[in-house]
């Protein structure tokens, strides 16, 4: 069970019973049994994982397809224009990818953070590129 309240609240165990209120559509409940903070985190760990609850919440209760499509489209920018207008379409995906694999990181394993540790070196030369730094 989410040890948050706004996960509850977003579609946690219990809510959506009977329809939801105003005929909208069901939110997607959250999944079961997943540790929503980091057992023991302290100082700016724990701080950066209360205030990433609700926008995690948030982007869980967005249809799948919307952040990878997203992404997906920010990064052809980044790629077909060789400008700064293409480091600015990077910078967003840096940013997203970076939040991730730093939520993500106490559960990774050496392998998981060598990759996120490639992609966001990636991000960072090819929007230093477009800016025209090399």
């Amino acid at each position: 069970m989410p040890s948050h309240p706004l996960a509850r609240r977003a579609g946690g165990p219990g809510a959506g019973k009977g329809g939801p209120p105003g005929g909208r559509k069901a939110r997607r409940p959250l999944p079961q049994g997943e540790q929503f903070f980091t057992p023991g985190a302290t100082g700016f760990r724990k701080a950066v994982e209360e205030r990433s609850a609700a926008p995690l919440v948030f982007l869980f209760q967005l249809p799948r397809w919307v952040i990878p499509v997203v992404m997906v489209v920010l990064l052809l920018v980044g790629f077909a224009v060789p400008d700064w207008r293409g480091a600015v379409a990077v910078l967003p995906v840096a940013g997203f990818v970076g939040w991730l694999a730093y939520m993500s990181w106490p559960s990774l394993r050496v392998g998981g953070r060598l990759m996120r540790v490639a992609l966001l070196t990636f991000l960072a030369l090819l929007a230093a590129d477009r800016f025209g730094l090399f």
